[in-house]
């Protein structure tokens, strides 16, 4: 059984930054699960492109508001409180943060934890 708390996480190895978001990984690829887990706040005011071509993402957001848009067919939705969006298709999109974003992220393959953005916005493949 693996515990861990938020708290316990914040200023260790798995609280990691960028200059638009903070992610804290609460559970990553060597505690052995087919996906990890992330409490990730993106700063308001931000705007990301993204591209997790070797990763499956959902996300739930429980605080804040902003919008995803889809770039293959510039469909925009609205992320509030209780919207989950998942890129099922290895989607490509823009997030964009009115407020500060709060959302609860897994993703699969897990994070090793010290992932960071490539220039298209992705994650390198997992070992």
């Amino acid at each position: 059984m693996i515990i861990r708390t938020l708290s316990g996480t914040i200023g260790t190895e798995l609280d990691v930054h960028g200059p638009t978001w903070n992610s804290r990984r609460l559970l990553v690829a060597a505690d052995e699960m087919p996906y990890s887990m992330t409490d990730t706040v993106v700063k308001a005011g931000s705007e990301q492109k993204l591209w997790y071509k070797h990763h499956l993402e959902a996300c739930y957001c429980i605080e804040g508001t902003g919008s995803i848009s889809d770039t293959a067919n510039g469909a925009t939705h609205q992320i509030g409180p209780g919207t989950l969006y998942a890129l099922d298709r290895h989607d490509q999109h823009v997030l964009k943060a009115v407020t500060d974003i709060r959302m609860i992220c897994v993703f699969s393959p897990p994070l090793t934890g010290h992932e960071r953005h490539d220039d298209d916005g992705s994650y390198e493949l997992p070992d």
